[in-house]
């Protein structure tokens, strides 16, 4: 099946207008056109000239002997306008734009926007404008008007996609040791978007993984079902996000919504599809690097051997702080490098294996490499040693690297404790054999540690997501449309209605109620204000706890009554020992709803210890969630005391999980705060629901809001 992005990425014929002999865009885009060995038919259109490294030039569009299928512009912006109105004419399927599309002094719309408009009207697949075009290296068609790298290798395995023309060039042009098929500077992506890119590279057979930088997402439903095929073909992606800094949590009404922000989002879409977020470029490289050896990741962690006992211990320190999982060695590899070793040497993981040296020690180091690989438990194994002088590498570390992998199949990588040269032959050639050369300690073990968790994302099973009773849905579908707000009570009550364990509490609408009522409570009781429109309780005195009988009650109610209103909720007071959680849900102008699952109470927005998790999903994805927060640990068997009940937490989030999608036309937030977890049980004590304000039919102010 041909791919709909065939004529932008792989056409059959280019015209590049403005095509020079002279240096500059258009004298580059020729360049590479002819360097990448492109086989279609080519065109130069310039009325100055004859012809541009040997191509035949035309004057014009019309004059060229065909209607080609592609048209570059290497033009001033200027000239953009009038030359993209005669490609549509001359009947161009596809146009790259590099230049920025800026005028000084513009009409309005802008010249961005009405190139945009014109490409959308015609249907003209349309790459930029201002970026840096795009290498599909596998075809031959390097499409940019930039200089780089003549030594790129095809096929490649290694896909990268970049907001930032930058961010493409610094690894496309300047590391050598990654093969690429396709790399793409996607600009300000007019009608061709990374998510298209992303699309088209996942269906070609020679990608093994992706890197992208990312900036935001223009197209985030087509971002979902690229990722979604990532995970179907077992192809890992690896980003770097921008942009964690944001103020939409300051619009937020509840603790939710403001612990669910805008980068938080995009983290629960990475971890739902199994993307490794890391943090710089060289972090990407290296990831990119690691991931596009070709052999297979088997259970367990790594393994590494040292000539040094102090690298050795940096490696440890480094890996605890990273959280890389370091092999515990059975007795049989301690038996079996025992036998190896000098005297006075540890057979543990990490080894430092360098003892008095002597002619067998290359040998000896080999022998202990493998040995450590032959573990049941060992991953993947890494040879950390300096380089040679002038950044080389010794050529006995390789052996070392390929004994290891003979005898065990085993991914295994030759890090260097620092820096070297990523341009040395051998450190090249090695590294596109798949025995990559890694500069740097903390690299090796970002790039290990995504490699173990993307291996363990595929590993995972889960079970289906809870289904939810479809007369319970249609019932509070129609109550919901019907109204503007949703108080705590009705709230609590379609929470309770769906599995999600409430305490029950009875709504009093004034005095004569709650003296009718006031001989059936089990005190101690809650007593928390009903009033409109007020969004946190505690925060306007609308919450008093432990009344002990019913005149303590009816004396709070007078006082609250009296600043709040008659409208009160009177509720059981759970006083069992326990840990206050939070529930909620959130909503993201480009993912839509989120769920928010951690440690809350009064502290919720203060500790920030959750998890933002993309629904719906089931109750063992919020377990294994979980386990990444800072308190986890208070969840666990204490003391005199045992464990909190931490499945009806996630039982609980998996329903709210799928709550959320059913809802998510009409609900914009919700805060079960706090949960209350015990050793037997959770229940929510507390919950506010908020119907999304672009549909309500009446936009009422929150007069009580209390911003968090």
């Amino acid at each position: 099946m041909i791919h709909r992005l065939q004529p932008l990425l792989a056409p059959s014929s280019i015209a590049v207008l403005g095509a020079s002999r002279r240096d500059g865009v258009g004298h580059e885009t020729m360049v590479n056109l002819l360097q990448g060995g492109f086989g279609g038919r080519l065109y130069a259109v310039n009325p100055g000239y004859d012809s541009v490294e040997g191509v035949q030039c035309y004057a014009s569009l019309a004059e060229l002997p065909e209607t080609v299928e592609h048209v570059i512009f290497a033009l001033s912006d200027s000239r953009i306008e009038a030359a993209f109105e005669q490609a549509i004419r001359h009947g161009a399927k596809a146009c790259t734009i590099y230049s920025a599309l800026t005028l000084e002094n513009d009409q309005q719309p802008p010249l961005k926007d009405r190139i945009q408009r014109l490409a959308l009207d015609a249907g003209v697949l349309l790459a930029g404008g201002n970026g840096m075009g795009f290498y599909n290296i596998r075809d031959g068609f390097w499409n940019s008007g930039f200089d780089t790298r003549h030594n790129h290798r095809a096929p490649g395995c290694v896909t990268l996609l970049s907001q930032s023309g930058a961010g493409m060039c610094g690894i496309l042009d300047c590391e050598e040791r990654l093969d690429f098929n396709f790399a793409a500077s996607t600009g300000q992506e007019l009608v061709v978007g990374m998510e298209d890119y992303l699309d088209w590279a996942l269906d070609q057979p020679e990608t093994r993984v992706v890197g992208m930088f990312m900036e935001t997402s223009r197209q985030p439903e087509k971002l979902i079902a690229a990722l979604a095929k990532a995970v179907q073909r077992q192809i890992p992606i690896v980003v770097v996000k921008v942009g964690r800094s944001e103020l939409a949590a300051e619009l937020a009404v509840s603790h939710s919504g403001a612990l669910a922000g805008t980068d938080a989002s995009y983290q629960a879409v990475f971890d739902a599809y199994g993307v490794q977020r890391v943090e710089d470029m060289d972090q990407l490289a290296t990831a990119l690097i690691m991931f596009s050896q070709p052999h297979t990741l088997s259970a367990g962690g790594v393994v590494s051997l040292h000539d040094s006992g102090g690298e050795r211990q940096l490696i440890i320190d480094l890996a605890e702080k990273l959280d890389v999982p370091l092999t515990k060695l059975s007795l049989s590899s301690k038996n079996k490098l025992a036998n190896l070793l000098d005297p006075g040497l540890p057979a543990v993981n990490p080894l430092d294996a360098w003892g008095s040296g002597g002619e067998d020690s290359a040998r000896m180091m080999g022998q202990c490499f493998t040995a450590l690989l032959q573990d049941p438990e060992a991953a993947l194994g890494a040879v950390v040693h300096d380089r040679a002088p002038h950044g080389k590498i010794y050529s006995d570390y390789i052996d070392y690297i390929h004994a290891g992998h003979r005898a065990t199949g085993k991914p295994v990588f030759l890090v260097a404790s620092r820096q070297g040269t990523g341009s040395d032959e051998q450190v090249v050639e090695n590294t596109r054999r798949g025995f990559p050369v890694i500069d740097g300690v903390s690299q090796f073990l970002i790039g290990a540690k995504a490699m173990l968790a993307y291996r363990d994302f595929l590993a995972q099973v889960n079970t289906p997501v809870p289904v939810l009773d479809v007369l319970k849905l249609e019932k509070w579908r129609t109550r919901l449309t019907q109204s503007d707000s949703v108080d705590e009570y009705t709230s609590s009550l379609m929470l309770a209605d769906f599995g999600i364990p409430m305490v029950a509490s009875q709504l009093i609408n004034d005095l004569s109620e709650l003296n009718g009522l006031l001989e059936q409570f089990q005190y101690p009781v809650v007593l928390k204000t009903a009033a409109a429109d007020i969004s946190h309780k505690s925060d306007v005195g609308g919450v008093v706890l432990g009344l002990a009988d019913k005149e303590a009650l009816l004396k709070a109610y007078n006082t609250m009554s009296i600043s709040l209103g008659p409208r009160i909720l009177v509720a059981p007071m759970i006083e069992s020992d326990g840990v206050e959680m939070i529930l909620g849900v959130s909503r993201d102008e480009q993912f839509g709803p989120m769920i928010v699952v951690g440690f809350g109470g009064i502290y919720a927005e203060i500790l920030q210890d959750v998890t933002v998790l993309k629904p719906p999903f089931d109750a063992r994805t919020v377990s294994r969630a979980l386990e990444g927060l800072k308190l986890r640990a208070l969840l666990d068997k204490k003391r005199g005391q045992a464990a909190m009940n931490v499945d009806a937490l996630c039982d609980a989030a998996a329903r709210l999980s799928v709550l959320a999608i059913e809802f998510s036309d009409l609900i914009g937030e919700v805060d079960v705060n706090p949960f209350k977890l015990s050793t037997a049980a959770g229940i929510g004590l507390d919950s506010l629901m908020l119907i999304r304000p672009d549909i309500q039919n009446v936009n009422k102010p929150l007069a009580h809001r209390a911003m968090g």
